[in-house]
């Protein structure tokens, strides 16, 4: 149990990331206005949020860009159309996925680009290209994080063996990211334990990012909280794929550091989400991502039954069943 100290005090080291363009994105093909993003960074700002990520670096050749919004490709001049020049505190992100982006060439030097953190997306067997896309921003003068993804289904001797290895590489900080959004605050305790044990070997930040298919996204940030993790991944309205993500709103809410300020994201909330879900995204706990959240598993099956306007949730459950 945490000392009630911890929970009335604050962490200067805390850092505070917005995800609404980049998980929410997956929900609405990254079709955001440039209206929307920029009164979004406006609230990050005024709520003292200390990153912003615009989306993706996707690959143009991989991905058609007549069928997405700029966030799945995240421009340089995209981002200058949005933020200009970014005199603030509030730093630039974007999220590069192993495999699905052209990080030699379309990540630019750090002078040359509006970003300032690149996040690298990796699985356990994709860590070696991990490494390398680390090494290539650090030399373009960003800062770095690796979030690995699946943790949940991983053996705990794999994901030690990562850590390693991603502790010998210049990242500045290692994500807790539970992808399936199965994991409970004991397993997230757990997983802290193993993550800080590298993480104090070689001086690396720990981060977490949730998933809400349990209704835990929000209990298990603050268990990381506790535990000592100090980038703490959010969206708006909690908007993401599938349940979606740690609620910002939530988590600005529950934070005590006098720097942030709630009101602000419950102003954008109020003025803006509306709007997004009357133009057809769909997100947030249900019942389809609860039952993938209890097996473990990817909720793509969920995500296809929310599309297909399915309502028969005991035969999906046996359908997933059938997975095991």
């Amino acid at each position: 149990m945490k000392e009630i100290s911890k929970l009335m005090g604050y962490r200067a080291s805390i850092k505070v990331l917005d995800a609404t363009l980049r998980d929410g994105g997956l929900v609405n093909d990254f079709r955001f206005s440039d209206d929307f993003v920029r009164a979004l960074y406006l609230s990050n700002i005024r709520a003292g949020v200390d990153y912003m990520e615009f989306g993706y670096k996707g690959d143009k050749s991989m991905f058609d860009v007549e069928k997405f919004g700029p966030c799945k490709f995240c421009d340089d001049d995209y981002i200058r159309r949005i933020v200009g020049e970014n005199n603030t505190d509030l730093k630039i992100a974007v999220m590069a996925d192993v495999g699905r982006c052209d990080y030699k060439n379309d990540i630019h030097d750090r002078s040359d680009s509006p970003i300032d953190l690149v996040r690298v997306a990796t699985y356990l067997h994709q860590i070696p290209t991990a490494v390398s896309m680390i090494e290539d921003a650090k030399s373009k003068g960003y800062e770095v994080s690796c979030n690995i993804m699946a943790i949940s289904n991983a053996r705990e001797s794999d994901l030690q063996a990562a850590l390693d290895i991603l502790g010998q590489s210049p990242v500045d900080a290692l994500y807790i990211v539970d992808s399936f959004g199965s994991l409970y605050p004991e397993q997230i305790a757990r997983m802290v334990n193993i993550y800080k044990e590298f993480a104090e070997k070689y001086d690396k930040k720990l981060g977490i990012h949730a998933h809400n298919n349990q209704q835990l996204a929000f209990a298990n940030t603050i268990e990381a909280v506790g535990d000592g993790v100090d980038w703490l991944d959010a969206t708006y309205a909690g908007m993401g794929r599938g349940a979606g993500n740690c609620a910002m709103e939530l988590l600005l809410g529950f934070l005590k550091n006098p720097k942030y300020n709630v009101y602000p994201a419950i102003q954008f909330i109020e003025e803006q989400m509306p709007a997004v879900r009357e133009a057809g995204a769909v997100w947030g706990y249900d019942f389809q991502y609860m039952m993938t959240g209890l097996l473990n598993q990817h909720p793509r099956t969920a995500i296809e039954f929310t599309k297909q306007n399915r309502t028969d949730y005991s035969e999906f459950y046996k359908e997933i069943l059938a997975q095991e």
